[in-house]
Order: structure tokens, then C-alpha cells, then sequence
């Protein structure tokens, strides 16, 4: 309902900023990276915005750019993570390196976000898979990272430690498909 709000900014106390849009000041709850392109009280402000309304409360959220509010919009999609998560993820990290994550399913970036578990995380990792990173254009890379990935948890779930696959998978030669890189993976393994 609300997608922009334009006006002077009137307070400034994280996560949450009182935009005043011609005599109605507007509570905006925003990401820390948000908070940090700010300009002083008393300046113009423009946030793309999300509202949200519940049984018990209505709540708008500000973003500077459209990558945040998307970002956010496809977190809040998924069962178990709300706005406040949400902000705290896109706070404890940029969408660039949120997308990263994702695309190489590293839970524990996400884990390192205050008020992220591994349950979370791995919720995180599987529902937003493919369609994450795919829309910041991270994805360039996916093809030999998702083979490096599945190589890996192939390695992990034969028994050896995550150490010993890292090691194993430096010896696959770059391109190599999954079952040629996880033969050559044993191999290394079997020398060592």
C-alpha cells in the first residue's frame, strides 16, 4: 500500500526513524545499512518502503535501495523468519554478501547474525536456493560452485571430516563434473 515515503527527517534512534511528511511523522523501522546513508535531522529523506499490517500492530519498513526491499520481502516470505529477523540478517550483512551465502550455502555467514541459529540458517539456505542469488546476478559462478558443493557433502557423507574433503576438493581440477571430481577426490584421499 505504502511503496515510497519522501519527507524531513525528524529522529534518528535505530533501528527506527520519524519521517515527517507534511505534519504526520511516520515511524520507519530500517537495517542498519539503511540507518548509515542517512543524512543529518532536518534533511530530506526518500525510503522505498514496505508495510506490513497485522492482527495487532501496522508496521513500515524503510530501505534505501530496491535490492534491500526485495531482499526483505523474500526473507519475510519464509515460515519461521519475521520482519525483525529479517532486519537483523540484512543489518549483520549486505544483500551482496547475503546473496553470496546463499548461492554457496555457507550457514555458518548466516549463523554469525546475531538471532540467526543453524535451524534457521539452514531453513534459510534451502528455501531461498536458486532464487536468490539468480536475481542479483551471483549466480555466474553456481554451475562449478554447486559441483565444488556436491563434491564436498559427498566427501562428508563417506565419512571424512570437512577438513580433509576441503583439502581433497583443492586437488579437482576446476570444471570437473561431480563424479569425476569426487573419483579424483579419493584418489587424493587414498594417498594421503
Amino acid at each position: 500500500m505504502i511503496g515510497r515515503i519522501q519527507g524531513t527527517l525528524v529522529a534518528n534512534t535505530p533501528p527506527r526513524l520519524i519521517i515527517d511528511c507534511h505534519g504526520v511523522g511516520y515511524e520507519v523501522d530500517v537495517p542498519m545499512s539503511t540507518l548509515y546513508q542517512m543524512p543529518s535531522l532536518g534533511q530530506q529523506v526518500t525510503l522505498l518502503t514496505h508495510f506490513v499490517v497485522r492482527e495487532d500492530a501496522q508496521q513500515l519498513f524503510g530501505f534505501a535501495t530496491d535490492s534491500e526491499r526485495e531482499a526483505f520481502r523474500a526473507l519475510i516470505k519464509i515460515s519461521g523468519v519475521g520482519a525483525r529477523t529479517a532486519l537483523s540478517l540484512l543489518s549483520g550483512m549486505s544483500v551482496e554478501e547475503l546473496s553470496q551465502a546463499i548461492t554457496l550455502q555457507e550457514s555458518g555467514r548466516l549463523t554469525k547474525v546475531p538471532g540467526i541459529g543453524k535451524k534457521t540458517a539452514e531453513r534459510l539456505l534451502l528455501e531461498l536456493k536458486g532464487k536468490f542469488g539468480a536475481d542479483l546476478g551471483t549466480t555466474g559462478q553456481a554451475p562449478q560452485v554447486d559441483s565444488q558443493l556436491e563434491i564436498l557433502q559427498a566427501l562428508t557423507s563417506l565419512g571424512y571430516s570437512d577438513k580433509e574433503a576441503q583439502l581433497a576438493l583443492k586437488q579437482v581440477t576446476p570444471g570437473s563434473s561431480v563424479s569425476d571430481g569426487i573419483r579424483l577426490a579419493l584418489k587424493a584421499l587414498s594417498k594421503a
